[in-house]
């Protein structure tokens, strides 16, 4: 496609979504020893950046149903890659958190995908090319919602806030310790103040139907 400054959306999004298809499903091909779902890789993946999490936070950051990411969870607890313990602030809750072995796991998924990448960059990419595709990393970045770089957030250097408990934020700690959620204050419009009726309505009605009869009554004498 040429490019032009006034590139139609939807025509990049065609492109763009097809093309970032095929790439992921490159590098999935490169970790398929690994026989974890792209479901599971991705969670693993996001607790590996963002430090532990409840269900429901996980299921929002990855836009699916909670009972869909219980699943998800449960398979990679079967394989022991993750562990759950108690939410420092909520008693209700707990936080998920990859294990030991989930760490390795995952930094071994993230070392394959990035090593078959640099190689296919050196070999398929000319300098050109890669000077192209370093020029529109802030683009994509954007387009992913952030303006961090991705490396720094898979370390822990970003310090990104994370999800906590719903109504709460939590920020990144040592080690991707999650600090205390703090919960965000309940407001609402403040109500009305009852203003007092006054006229005609404010009387009762027995005694209207009386002044109204009354009223006929004098009528009628006239």
């Amino acid at each position: 496609m040429p490019p032009t400054d006034a590139a139609d959306p939807a025509e990049l999004a065609v492109e763009l979504h097809a093309v970032l298809g095929l790439l992921s499903r490159r590098a999935r091909a490169a970790t398929a020893a690994t026989e974890l779902t792209a479901s599971q890789r991705s969670v693993a993946a996001r607790l590996l950046r963002e430090g532990p999490a409840t269900t429901a936070d996980l299921a929002r950051a990855e836009f699916v149903r909670p009972q869909s990411m219980r699943l998800t969870l449960g398979a990679l607890e079967e394989r022991g890659l993750i562990a759950r313990t108690p939410h420092p602030t909520d008693g209700r809750q707990v936080l998920v958190e990859l294990s030991e072995a989930g760490r390795a796991t995952v930094a071994g998924i993230m070392q394959t995908k990035q090593g078959w990448l640099s190689s296919a960059i050196a070999g398929d990419l000319d300098a050109g090319q890669r000077a192209a595709l370093a020029a529109a990393l802030p683009v994509l970045r954007a387009l992913a919602g952030t303006d961090t770089p991705v490396g720094d957030a898979a370390t822990g250097a970003s310090g990104a806030p994370i999800a906590g408990p719903a109504g709460a934020t939590t920020a990144t700690g040592p080690a991707g310790t999650p600090a205390p959620a703090r919960p965000l204050a309940k407001t609402g419009p403040a109500p009305e103040p009852r203003r007092p009726r006054t006229g005609p309505a404010d009387t009762p009605a027995p005694a209207r139907a009386a002044a109204a009869r009354a009223a006929g009554a004098s009528g009628a004498q006239e």
